[in-house]
């Protein structure tokens, strides 16, 4: 049975679906796609409008591209209440996020909600570049995440 894992921001143009696309990375490399879903989302809808939301924002798209990862066709899409009973861990960027899934949920009585750094020795969170305009930092910070996140998973294999 598929792991099912859900990597949510702010608005899904960012962060989260670079986390998204390392990982998958990540799971091609070691041959373990198929044994995991990936997916990613927004707490916001300031990035939907309608049915379809905006794409990975460029300077996000170009920073994957340096390090030879594609994320085409992704657009953004809205956490739902729904989706609590359809994946198996929601990683959030920082707790800000955390407390906008907690709105969006309401709880968490199967102790599913995490944040990416947590699965790293440094902890803390991930910085925002859509206000830091440091793209390779928070790279360089989801690569370290989405690291630990898969040893988590596949610890004692």
């Amino acid at each position: 049975m598929q792991k099912r894992i859900m990597f949510v921001c702010h608005g899904n143009i960012c962060r989260s679906p670079m986390a998204e696309f390392i990982f998958k990375k990540m799971l091609e490399d070691k041959k373990l796609s198929d044994r995991f879903f990936v997916a990613s989302c927004a707490t916001s809808t300031e990035e939907i409008h309608g049915d379809i939301g905006n794409p990975v924002y460029p300077p996000a798209k170009a920073e994957l591209l340096k390090h030879g990862i594609t994320c085409e066709g992704k657009y953004a899409v809205q956490l739902k209440k729904r989706d609590y009973n359809n994946y198996d861990l929601f990683v959030a960027m920082d707790m800000i996020n955390i407390m906008n899934i907690f709105k969006i949920f309401g709880s968490d009585p199967d102790g599913k909600v995490h944040k990416l750094m947590d699965f790293t020795d440094r902890k803390g969170e991930v910085a925002d570049p859509w206000w830091t305009g440091n793209f390779d930092v928070a790279y360089n910070d989801i690569y370290d995440g989405c690291e630990g996140l898969l040893e988590y998973l596949t610890k004692g294999e």
